[in-house]
């Protein structure tokens, strides 16, 4: 323990006020950034900035007149948001991908070599193949034989 050791430096002990759960964060960051990729996101985007600068030109109660500071305040709020989302949902993506390369690497290593132990049984059926006797050759030899207690006195094949 390097609590009370002055020749140690201590633990660095960050912790946010907050508790939040890293899993569900990391899952809603990436429904929001697949949300962020779609022509709804987009078209809702358009209304609401067609709304926002006819309210504040036409309607009777314009809070952000004509430079529209505060909707551009707003855009560039909700887009210092979004692009650390969508990187979190990037990385994420990338380890799931990492992992699932991992994995079909390994099948693919098991794979290959239950295929090369297949081979080598093949090629030793083959081999022992070669030694066994086959019916036409036992049939052959039987033939030869009854030749042989029957007198003929017949060649051997």
């Amino acid at each position: 323990m390097t609590e009370g050791r002055l020749d140690q430096p201590r633990e660095l002990r960050r912790r946010l006020p907050i508790r939040y759960d890293p899993e569900a964060f990391g899952k809603w960051s990436e429904k929001f950034a697949r949300f962020l990729g779609t022509a709804r996101f987009l078209v809702y985007m358009t209304a609401f900035v067609i709304v926002w600068v006819t309210w504040n030109t036409l309607g009777p109660m314009r809070f952000d007149p004509y430079p529209f500071i505060f909707l551009t305040l707003m855009l560039s709020l909700q887009a210092s948001y979004a692009a650390p989302l969508i990187l979190l949902a990037q990385n994420r993506q990338d380890d799931r991908d990492r992992v699932q390369g991992e994995q079909d690497r390994h099948a693919a290593e098991q794979n290959r070599a239950e295929l090369e132990y297949l081979t080598r049984e093949i090629a030793s059926l083959r081999i022992a193949l070669g030694e066994v006797a086959t019916r036409d050759f036992i049939k052959a030899e039987a033939e030869w034989l009854v030749d042989q207690l029957d007198g003929k006195g017949g060649t051997l094949p």
